[in-house]
């Protein structure tokens, strides 16, 4: 196992971070599993968590690549052909995966005799929720569309600024960010005032929280992030607690105030549609502080579950839940035949990100840094 791709110079908070949001998402997605149609309040938090969990890999995804293209920046790799090299490297990391998956839920579609979209090829383009509502298809599949584009986005822009200023600095770095927070925001009030009279069966997860067109700032938040940590670090330490605090007050005092107010999308759809999300991420990276500096050199599961997560977000729930669902029904089943069926779920999850990690997605990663030497 090369030390590169796996345990040498990891940060333990952030494997920590990862590993949470994996977490989370598979606990939503058990309720799913369990009780499919239920409304009950408990139930319906957790499933909100597992939503913050996609908003977590969003900025921590972010933190990650913007510190990447920083160090083009400072080390004077900014030709076309770096970023060509850094998008090879992403695109080893994050397309073998995706595209196996993608067929794999082809195939299990064609097997259950299930629906298959009507444009079938923009899967394979990242096209599916570009402008429009995310498919009931592969569905999962809407985040990684979302930091396909924003990985292509910042490379781009800091392209452009190269040829436009000649040498790319910090200060172009944190341009490219903020023009793409506002033009995202800027997006999220044409969509808003785009629906005048919001139709009485507006979903707003499908139609705005899941489309590129107003997601991608969450994504640059990180890069904002990455550019505190890496050109202002003293700073960046010093405030952790202090960050670590305010973000904590951000987020629950948010999510206290929609709770208690019972706020809901389609009655302040202003907030919901525009500042809502832009919040959820700034509140995460205010945690980042303390999570970016949280090292250790003892690998244990928390490590082993952050290595696993790319693999287990794509088979939890396409693969294993709704194969669990096509086969048994559970919503009028014993809660002991419930429980046997939710450890089967968290296993067979497990096991399938292991294979999956193990002999696809690990060896493609050693493949591709190898490429380097």
């Amino acid at each position: 196992m090369k030390a590169i791709t796996t345990y040498k110079n990891r940060v333990f908070g952030l494997d920590v971070v990862r590993a949470v949001a994996i977490l989370l998402i598979l606990c939503s997605h058990s309720t799913i599993l369990l009780f499919p149609n239920s409304a009950a309040t408990g139930l319906r938090f957790i499933q909100f968590f597992g939503t913050i969990g996609v908003d977590i890999f969003f900025v921590l995804s972010g933190f990650l690549i913007g510190t990447i293209l920083i160090k083009h920046i400072e080390s004077n790799r900014t030709k076309p052909k770096h970023f060509l090299q850094f998008w090879i490297r992403r695109w080893l990391r994050t397309l073998p995966n995706y595209y196996l998956i993608l067929l794999i839920n082809i195939g299990l579609a064609f097997f259950y005799k299930n629906e298959i979209p009507n444009q079938l090829y923009k899967y394979f383009f990242f096209l599916q929720n570009v402008f429009e509502e995310m498919p009931d298809f592969f569905t999962e599949s809407w985040s990684l569309t979302i930091e396909e584009f924003a990985y292509l986005l910042g490379p781009i822009l800091l392209m452009l600024f190269a040829l436009i200023f000649k040498k790319l600095n910090k200060w172009m770095f944190l341009l490219m960010t903020t023009l793409v927070i506002v033009y995202f925001i800027v997006n999220k009030l044409i969509f808003h005032y785009s629906y005048t009279n919001i139709p009485h069966d507006f979903n707003w997860s499908h139609s705005l929280r899941k489309v590129v067109f107003t997601r991608i700032d969450s994504i640059y938040f990180g890069f904002l992030g990455a550019f505190i940590s890496c050109y202002y670090a003293q700073f960046w330490s010093k405030t952790k607690w202090f960050s670590f605090v305010f973000g904590s007050v951000l987020f629950l005092g948010l999510h206290y105030l929609i709770y208690k107010n019972q706020l809901q999308p389609n009655q302040f759809s202003f907030f919901f549609n525009v500042w809502y999300l832009p919040l959820v991420s700034i509140s995460i990276l205010l945690f980042f502080p303390v999570f970016s500096t949280w090292k250790t050199k003892q690998v244990n599961f928390v490590t082993k579950i952050s290595l696993w997560s790319y693999s287990l977000y794509l088979v939890n729930y396409s693969i294993v839940l709704l194969t669990l669902k096509h086969f048994v029904s559970l919503e009028h089943s014993s809660i002991l035949f419930k429980l046997i069926m939710l450890i089967i779920f968290w296993i067979a999850s497990f096991v399938l990100s292991y294979i999956l990690y193990t002999y696809f997605e690990r060896p493609i990663i050693e493949f591709r840094d190898n490429l380097n030497k």
